[in-house]
């Protein structure tokens, strides 16, 4: 072979050494199902601690459990029982005050503040984490607070007596009229913020070109909002109201640290009801009915949206 052969054949014999060596049948498996491997232990988990729980209250619901679980079938008796509960209505009516009150007004004042921080106003930056910061609080920690600062003894009526305004009242959290309404004040504190945050980040998301050729025709900022930028939020919104609705249905840390579900049963919640009558109480199975009925309604709810969405993705 002469030199100039030998130089030529010399890339394709490195090349030739280069080329990887063929997998494993072993190695291929692994490759393959590498990601279902390192899912499992999580689906596994979320099978057990919430699925598997899941239907294991739902069993307890048509059992005569109390203090224990007792798994001899009873049919409806804990469901009849619970419907014939007068306490229970009364969380109902609550949740129907602070869930409707609650989700209104969080979505109208997020939504509010959203156009007010899109106009690209001076500090911004400064304003956004201190509507955020409330979210980063736990229920607990809010409603502590609120408590300390609704209380008529040493919070917002007593300091604004001590300035001057000695017939000033204000002891909402001690009515049981009015005492729903503090929770509603609390929970609208804490959540309307991270509302916020989700129409800011779909106004900020609408084609700017729309918007400018809006003003071109003339378009007041008003019936810009109305008729072109509020309907394309119609996801917001959606996605906004199923996570409001959910958080006002499982509602318990909040009204526990505020009012602790009193004066008397003056805002008593499902999720209250259910912890009362189970712990408390000792009758397990008609807190575990309740919890279906929770269940239920949180389904009612999350399953036309996740329907809404399939279909949207489908289309």
């Amino acid at each position: 072979m002469s030199v100039e052969q030998t130089v030529e054949a010399a890339p394709q014999v490195i090349a030739a050494g280069r080329q990887p060596k063929p997998e494993s049948p072993a190695g291929l498996w692994l490759q393959r199902h590498l990601p279902k491997l390192v899912l499992s232990p999580s689906l596994l988990a979320i099978g057990v601690f919430v699925y598997g729980f899941i239907i294991w209250t739902i069993y307890l619901s048509f059992t005569r459990s109390k203090i224990l679980p007792v798994y001899a079938f009873a049919g409806t008796d804990a469901h009849q029982r619970l419907w014939h509960t007068p306490n229970w209505y009364k969380a109902l009516e609550n949740l129907a005050i602070f869930g409707s009150l609650y989700i209104i007004i969080c979505l109208a004042l997020g939504l509010f503040l959203a156009i007010l921080i899109d106009q690209k106003i001076r500090g911004e930056g400064m304003f956004r984490p201190i509507f955020l910061y409330p979210m980063a609080l736990s229920f607990i920690v809010t409603g502590t607070a609120w408590k300390w600062f609704l209380n008529p003894g040493y919070g917002l009526q007593k300091t604004v007596q001590d300035w001057g305004w000695a017939s000033f009242t204000f002891d909402w959290i001690t009515s049981t009229d009015m005492a729903i309404y503090t929770v509603v004040i609390a929970g609208v504190w804490q959540v309307s913020g991270f509302v916020m945050a989700m129409f800011l980040a779909g106004l900020r998301g609408i084609d700017s070109d729309m918007l400018r050729a809006a003003q071109i025709d003339g378009a007041s900022t008003f019936n810009t909002y109305r008729r072109i930028v509020i309907p394309q939020l119609r996801p917001i919104f959606l996605s906004a109201f199923v996570v409001l609705a959910h958080m006002a249905i499982k509602s318990y840390d909040l009204v526990v640290a505020l009012t602790g579900g009193g004066p008397g049963n003056a805002t008593e919640l499902p999720a209250t009801f259910m912890y009362s009558y189970t712990f408390t109480r000792n009758q397990m199975a008609i807190g575990a009915a309740s919890a279906v009925v929770m269940l239920a309604i949180i389904g009612a709810v999350i399953i036309p949206y996740l329907y809404l969405e399939l279909r949207e993705k489908k289309s």
